[in-house]
């Protein structure tokens, strides 16, 4: 009788589909979020415009608030070399502002050494809030949205990185 061999993909291929599942059940089940998938081509500026303004982080201000800038960041990361590292769109949040002890981020690789087909980082924002972004191969493009936060304050489902850099 010919064996097939033991291979832990299908077990990360799971842990991932479960992990898009339960991301898309808790989206469902809060306030509808402001999705925003932006594309990557921009229209040129007319020689007597000026340049546009970069968003700003707004520490006062509600999740929504912080939206774009928490885009724009993630944005300006994805168009980097840099893409696939979650500690690349954490140190460059940290450099906008956000406060790194309320973030989080999955790995960058998969239990067999594979580059994460996603990689989702998130910031907590206030005690309801979360700002979250998705990157990776599976979306093509930066997602970000603002969503309610899980149980005892967490933003993200299933197990993260620590952020101990």
């Amino acid at each position: 009788m010919l064996r097939r061999p033991v291979s832990a993909a299908p077990r990360t291929a799971a842990s991932l589909v479960a992990l898009a599942a339960a991301l898309l059940v808790l989206s469902a089940c809060g306030p509808g979020p402001d999705v925003s998938a932006t594309p990557s081509a921009e229209a040129s500026p007319s020689p007597g415009a000026t340049a546009p303004v970069e968003p700003e982080l707004v520490p006062d201000g509600t999740a929504e608030d912080n939206l774009p800038v928490f885009t724009s960041v993630s944005e300006a990361v994805w168009a980097t070399e840099q893409r696939g590292a979650g500690r690349a769109y954490i140190d460059a949040l940290i450099g906008a502002g956000f406060d790194r002890a309320d973030m989080q981020v999955t790995q960058d690789v998969s239990t067999v050494g594979n580059t994460a087909e996603s990689l989702l980082f998130s910031v907590r924002w206030g005690d309801e809030e979360c700002l979250i972004g998705q990157v990776g191969p599976s979306t093509g493009q930066v997602v970000t949205a603002v969503m309610p936060q899980l149980a005892e304050g967490r933003c993200l489902v299933g197990s993260t990185r620590p952020i101990d850099w």
